[in-house]
C-alpha cells in the first residue's frame, strides 16, 4: 500500500528517522515530531531532498495539548493516512539500586505508553471517519515478559502492545488497520545506551525495512528477531520463579537518555 500523508513521532534518530527516509517520496507529505530540533531538522532536510513535503513539530508527545493541536492542523492539511507511534525512552536501575526512582519510571511511562495514546486518540477519529489508513504502534519485546532491568520500560511497552491490540479490533470494522510492532535489539542511540549483550542485534536499514515492509502489507503483528521474541514468550510461559531466576542471569544496565 503507497501512503501519501505520514506523520511519524520520535523522528529525530534512530528507527524514526529512518522510517522518515523510507516513506519520503515525491508527492509525500510527511509529518516529523521530534524534540531534538538540530536533528529533527536534518531529518527533514534530507527528507525534502527526497521530494517528499515536510513539516515537523518540536513536541514532548506527552505534552497532549499542543500536539494535539498541531497534528489537527496538520491533518487538515495533508488528511493522514499512516500514523507511526514510535516516539520511546528507556531506563533502568543504576547498578547496586533495587529501582530506577520515581522521575525515571514515570518519564518512560509518560513518553512511551501516554504518548502513543495522545497521538492514536488526536488522529483515529478522523482516520475512521474516513474509512482508511493505518496506525502502527512501536512497542518492544520487553512487552512480551517484564525484564528486571528495565521495570518501568517493559511495564510501559507491554501497555503499548496491549493498547494497540485493542485498538486494532475496535477500528477494523471502520477500515483502519492497526500494526503493533513488537522488535528487539537494532542500532540505534537508544541500543547504544544498553549495557551489555545485544543477541540478534539487525542493522537500523534492516529493521526499518522489517517494519516498513509489515506496514506497508497491512500486518497485525510486526515481530523481530522470532527467536528472541520466543525465548521471552518462553519466559513468561514456564513457572514464574524458573523464569525470573534464568533472567537475573542476564547482567544489563541501560543508561538514562
Amino acid at each position: 500500500m503507497e501512503f501519501r500523508a505520514i506523520v511519524i513521532s520520535g523522528a529525530s534518530s534512530g528507527l524514526g528517522a529512518a522510517l522518515a527516509r523510507r516513506y519520503a517520496l515525491p508527492g509525500a507529505a510527511l509529518g516529523l515530531i521530534g524534540r531534538d530540533h538540530d536533528r529533527l531538522a536534518a531529518v527533514a532536510a534530507a527528507c525534502r531532498d527526497q521530494g517528499a513535503t515536510v513539516e515537523t513539530g518540536q513536541f514532548d508527545v506527552a505534552d497532549a495539548e499542543p500536539l494535539g493541536a498541531w497534528l489537527r492542523a496538520f491533518d487538515v492539511s495533508h488528511p493522514v493516512d499512516l500514523l507511526i507511534a514510535n516516539a520511546g525512552t528507556s531506563a533502568g536501575p543504576a547498578p547496586g539500586q533495587i529501582s530506577e526512582g520515581l522521575a525515571l519510571a514515570t518519564r518512560q511511562v509518560r513518553t512511551n505508553l501516554l504518548g502513543a495514546i495522545n497521538l492514536v486518540e488526536t488522529l483515529a477519529p478522523a482516520l475512521a471517519a474516513r474509512g482508511r489508513g493505518r496506525i502502527a504502534l512501536v512497542a518492544s519485546v520487553a512487552a512480551l515478559r517484564g525484564l528486571p532491568y528495565s521495570p518501568a520500560y517493559s511495564a510501559s511497552k507491554a501497555g503499548v502492545r496491549a493498547y494497540g491490540e485493542a485498538m486494532r479490533a475496535l477500528l477494523a470494522p471502520r477500515g483502519v488497520g492497526v500494526s503493533v510492532v513488537v522488535p528487539g535489539f537494532f542500532a540505534s542511540p537508544m541500543t547504544d545506551r544498553y549495557k551489555g549483550d545485544h543477541p540478534f542485534v539487525v542493522s537500523l536499514d534492516r529493521a526499518a525495512a522489517i517494519v516498513g515492509g509489515g506496514i506497508d502489507h497491512g500486518r497485525a503483528r510486526i515481530v523481530f528477531p522470532w527467536l528472541l521474541a520466543w525465548a521471552l514468550r518462553g519466559a513468561d510461559l514456564i513457572p514464574a520463579p524458573l523464569g525470573d531466576a534464568i533472567l537475573r542471569r542476564v547482567h544489563f544496565h541501560i543508561e538514562p537518555g
